[in-house]
């Protein structure tokens, strides 16, 4: 069989939309958000043995996780912008290459402050990630398409997790949480060798020319132009950051929280722990896909851009918000580990379908700023969230009351966010909005000539 390549342009405008190498870039994508979302887990897989081994107290592992999140935000925007003058394929390996860097001094026994060093680098290069996967899927899928890859991506936020808890719980059991990140650090190796082979316009690799005819990328937004501060006054962007926000409250306190929350708030062994860990990402994939085809399949049955992408996701993480209150308010059980595991299930909804209704309105080439300046305001959940909690523990009477105060806090906020945002991300509004704005542009620049 003869090999063909996409001819010298873009991926993007090369591709149909349903062509092979877009879902193989897809299928590339799921494992770099797998490996993202892993590093963050074998944090939280390990607050016994380093809070143990360093002597932390509640609040100072709070104080751990959330430095992650420290420079989250300024990598989100700066290295999103920096990543627009490269191609897509070195933007990811890049980022990779960095991650692998920042793990490295956790492979062997360090201090307290080399530990907090290296997860305040690592949130720094690992903020503009998401906006990044997301950027590349939107151009490489119409619109009805978009919420269903997105949603195959962000799969990897609960893949990453569901994979790799029982394998790092085994491994930090076996041997100590150091060896966790090295087992992390020789498979973000085999993945970026793996990337670079197969990622399209490597200025390395051999181009073979094909016959292939010229197709024009077409962008549905693209009679929108509008300085990009505009687009972060609108109400969408708002609604969408509060989605945002509501949704990663979830992710922060999930990685960095619930092992622990299972262990000392719950009563589960740590070997429970590394299985009974993994359901709600088992359940987070159905509920993400799930909700992805719906939006889709909602659209082309006629429903609006606000019904199928806005107030899906609010619905969702109502119904997580909902789902944390009542968990604090029942008997340890069955019950309350069905509410656990629905709360903490559907966080990721609002960053593939709620992302995709953004994209219904935003020019293709200002996609990836407006998406690193939700990441950076997402962002300050995870920043706030795990400290807040460490403390809400640490001042409580025990363990399980200090869970109980924190999660209904974080219940409540889930719940508002969650509504505020549905009602005030309107995609099709949006549009209007800009359109009227680009033809006020428009005319300005026309009186002045």
């Amino acid at each position: 069989m003869a090999i063909t390549a996409i001819p010298k342009r873009s991926v993007a405008t090369t591709s149909t939309p349903s062509s092979r190498r877009n879902w193989g870039i897809v299928v590339m994508l799921l494992i770099f958000f797998m490996l993202n979302f892993a590093d963050k887990a074998a944090i939280g897989l390990a607050s016994k043995p380093i809070r143990e081994s360093m002597d932390l107290s509640a609040s100072q592992y709070g104080l751990l996780s959330s430095a992650f999140f420290w420079l989250f935000a300024v990598g989100a925007v700066v290295l999103t912008a920096v990543f627009r003058k490269i191609s897509y394929n070195w933007a990811a390996g890049i980022l990779m290459i960095t991650w692998i860097l920042t793990m490295l001094p956790l492979t062997t026994q360090t201090t307290f402050g080399v530990l907090l060093a290296s997860r305040i680098a690592l949130g720094f290069f690992e903020g503009p990630a998401h906006a990044l996967c997301q950027s590349i899927v939107h151009e490489l899928f119409p619109p009805e398409k978009r919420a269903t890859a997105g949603a195959v991506v962000n799969a990897g936020s609960s893949l990453g997790p569901l994979i790799s808890a029982p394998v790092l719980t085994w491994i930090i059991l076996t041997w100590d949480w150091h060896a966790s990140f090295i087992f992390l650090v020789a498979v973000s190796m085999v993945w970026t060798v793996a990337w670079f082979l197969y990622a399209d316009r490597l200025p390395f690799k051999k181009r073979i020319i094909t016959n292939e005819p010229k197709t024009a990328k077409i962008d549905p937004n693209g009679d929108i132009v509008v300085p990009f501060y505009r687009l972060l006054l609108i109400p969408s962007f708002w609604g969408l950051a509060l989605l945002s926000f509501a949704g990663y409250l979830i992710t922060s306190l999930k990685v960095s929280w619930l092992p622990a929350f299972m262990n000392e708030g719950l009563g589960y062994s740590m070997q429970s722990v590394g299985v009974l860990v993994t359901i709600p990402y088992v359940v987070a994939v159905v509920v993400l896909l799930g909700a992805g085809i719906l939006s889709g399949r909602m659209l082309k049955r006629g429903y609006s851009s606000r019904v199928a992408r806005s107030f899906l996701t609010a619905a969702c993480l109502l119904f997580a918000g909902v789902s944390m209150i009542m968990f604090t308010q029942v008997q340890p059980g069955p019950l309350q580990l069905v509410l656990v595991v629905a709360a903490f299930s559907i966080n990721s909804v609002a960053f593939s379908i709620g992302f995709a209704g953004a994209s219904d309105f935003l020019p293709a080439h200002q996609r990836a700023s407006f998406f690193g300046c939700i990441v950076a305001a997402y962002s300050v959940a995870g920043m706030v969230a795990p400290y807040v909690l460490g403390l809400i523990v640490e001042a409580a009477a025990t363990p399980t009351e200090g869970y109980a105060n924190g999660f209904l806090i974080v219940g409540i906020t889930i719940c508002v966010f969650g509504v505020a945002g549905g009602l005030m991300l309107n995609p099709a509004r949006a549009r209007v909005r800009l359109l009227e704005l680009t033809a006020v542009y428009a005319a300005r620049k026309q009186e002045t000539r």
